[in-house]
């Protein structure tokens, strides 16, 4: 009779739970998912945040500028460098976590970062508008489909709708002129 982790010696770990991670509070609420998720399985978290240049790749690649390239990653890393400030205060306990700044469109780099099966990857859902996913076509929705590991979609937090619904009350509502000052 052979145990059930034989063959497998020390080279079977625990994959990695990658977590993409823009700064939103759906994207936070995901991060700290996947730190939940990592301490549950003692796997490491990486925090993966894609960028593009201003106007896009095809913009760029009509007017180059590489000294204004290494500025928008440097944006992107402090980007990355204050959401996982904001989520944590600093390096959660009791977790490994690395972190990435990518340069590519959110969900190709995300797929593409969680490239082992052992793998999990944690977004967040996203807004569910259908002016938005009409707009913008949903990272959500192309992990799942591209995705060679589980992909978990955390549910945007209760405050985000709420403020997004807040936000569609006043989008109706046309400002009014201020009354003069007398």
């Amino acid at each position: 009779m052979t145990g059930m982790n034989e063959g497998y010696g020390d080279e079977r770990r625990p994959g990695r739970i990658v977590v993409g991670v823009s700064g939103s509070l759906g994207s936070l609420a995901a991060l700290h998912r996947a730190v939940d998720e990592a301490r549950r399985t003692d796997a490491e978290v990486l925090a993966v945040l894609a960028w593009v240049p201003q106007g896009g790749e095809h913009a760029y690649r009509l007017a180059p500028c590489p000294p204004l390239l290494a500025a928008w990653r440097q944006a992107a890393v402090e980007r990355l460098r204050e959401a996982l400030a904001e989520a944590f205060g600093g390096a959660p306990a009791g977790v490994r976590l690395s972190a990435e700044v990518v340069r590519g469109e959110a969900a190709p780099a995300l797929v593409g970062a969680a490239d082992r099966p052992e793998d999990v990857l944690v977004v967040g859902a996203g807004s569910g508008s259908w002016l938005r996913r009409g707009l913008r076509p949903s990272v959500t929705g192309y992990c799942v489909k591209h995705a060679s590991c589980p992909v978990l979609a955390v549910p945007r937090p209760d405050l985000q709708r709420e403020l997004d619904a807040l936000h569609r009350r006043n989008a109706w509502h046309l400002p009014t002129a201020p009354a003069p000052i007398r």
